[in-house]
């Protein structure tokens, strides 16, 4: 039963919700500030009802910032420190927009708005993505807490760049990739010209379609040599570039999880290299961790950062004069429009790369396909180019 009471010119209730289990006290919900004593008891009914119907929340007057450290924590249990770390960045962005705030105060007009001043400042759609993902997150544990009665983030939308023809005509999201003949002139280039492990690293790397951070992964007893097969099951992780901080962590995927079959001649250099890396262990001092691909000076044995491989690529692709802005993922993509152009099917591409989501395979083939047609009707241009008087 609502008590109602009049403070000044405005009207103000409270209501009685029970004893607290735990301390015995008497709980109670209050709220003033309305016009007249009618607005009070439509409110104070609809707080009634809830009460009666077992749904109602007594918002907590907890900070934003204060419950996000509260969430981190308990998200950080059972998640890779990768998404840890990529969670914490999303929550800077949230914390500069609520972090002062009541998450009671927070509504959905404001987080709407968060989310268009994001997107006005310039952040990419992905970005956007991703921090939204966190707030739902966030806003969620909330719910589930009893801190708050409803997520602001429900009915959110992501603002997206409308795309203008002069976008369309750089096509600024083409996949970047080598052509064949351009691949085997990086190969022959990492073959005579490249640093130590450069030839059989990036020949594994363009065989295999493996992700960067799996190729550093990868261990000797990951690799089949007899049945010609490497077994994906990790990923290298060191965003602080610190040697010997480095973690090994599972995969992107459950997809990411795979063995691939190798050709032949691949694991034939691979061979080759294994004896070439017993030959450093038996000569001196390293650090015998088992990885395939270890750095041989400045703490051998320890995998090679990321960074050091896409400078390596770039010394490469200097030399033979490729003038494309393409990295070790480059490599990927080239692997996957080679699949394509030889026949093989969708699925077989999607479990060879490890795509969790098939989606993700067929975007891609889109992009690769959408490629190769242009350059089929330029070469057949270029073929009839004089035949005719047009």
């Amino acid at each position: 039963m609502a008590n109602f009471r009049k403070r000044g010119a405005k009207w103000y209730f409270q209501i009685y919700l029970g004893d607290d289990p735990i301390t015995g006290k008497k709980k109670f919900s209050s709220k003033g500030g309305f016009q007249t004593k009618k607005e009070a008891q439509l409110a104070a009914a609809e707080i009634e009802k809830e009460v009666y119907e077992n749904s109602y929340v007594k918002e907590q007057d907890t900070k934003f910032q204060d419950f996000t450290l509260e969430w981190i924590k308990i998200y950080s249990e059972s998640a890779k420190v990768s998404s840890v770390r990529n969670r914490k960045h999303n929550l800077d962005h949230l914390n500069r927009f609520f972090g002062h705030k009541k998450i009671k105060e927070i509504s959905r007009k404001q987080y709407q708005a968060m989310l268009t001043s994001l997107h006005k400042e310039g952040y990419a759609f992905n970005t956007l993505d991703g921090i939204h993902s966190t707030g739902r997150m966030v806003f969620k544990k909330a719910v589930e807490f009893h801190i708050i009665k409803d997520s602001p983030c429900e009915f959110a939308k992501i603002p997206r760049k409308v795309e203008t023809v002069e976008d369309v005509e750089n096509n600024k999201g083409e996949i970047k990739f080598m052509e064949k003949p351009e691949l085997i002139r990086f190969l022959k280039a990492a073959k005579e010209n490249g640093i130590d492990k450069d030839f059989p690293m990036f020949l594994t790397l363009a065989y295999s379609g493996l992700r960067i951070g799996e190729l550093m992964a990868l261990k000797w007893t990951d690799i089949d040599m007899a049945r010609e097969t490497l077994r994906v099951t990790k990923t290298y992780y060191n965003p602080s570039n610190r040697t010997k901080e480095y973690q090994l962590l599972t995969p992107k995927t459950k997809g990411s999880i795979r063995t691939i079959k190798m050709d032949p001649d691949v694991i034939e250099v691979l061979k080759k290299h294994k004896v070439h890396q017993e030959e450093l262990i038996s000569n001196g001092y390293y650090n015998q961790f088992d990885f395939v691909f270890a750095k041989e000076i400045n703490n051998p044995g320890y995998p090679e950062f990321l960074k050091t491989v896409n400078t390596r690529m770039q010394r490469l692709m200097k030399i033979i004069g490729i003038d494309k802005n393409l990295t070790p993922h480059s490599l990927r993509h080239t692997h996957t429009s080679l699949l394509i152009e030889a026949g093989v099917g969708i699925k077989e591409i999607q479990q060879r790369l490890g795509h969790g989501d098939i989606n993700t395979t067929m975007n891609i083939y889109a992009h690769i396909t959408e490629n190769m047609e242009e350059k089929a009707s330029q070469k057949f241009s270029e073929l009839m180019r004089g035949s005719l008087d047009l």
